[in-house]
């Protein structure tokens, strides 16, 4: 998905940002949160 798909018009997102880069969001894979960055993983 193309970056400027993840933003509103009003420049909001619905995806959470990585806590540990700050700049690159979460990909959503069901049982986990995943930053294809730095590798940071929340489990559900």
């Amino acid at each position: 998905m193309p970056r400027h798909e993840l933003y509103d018009d009003d420049g909001s997102t619905e995806r959470e940002q990585c806590p540990r880069c700050g700049d690159s969001f979460l990909a959503d894979h069901g049982d986990r949160q995943h930053c294809g960055k730095c590798g940071y993983t929340e489990w559900e």
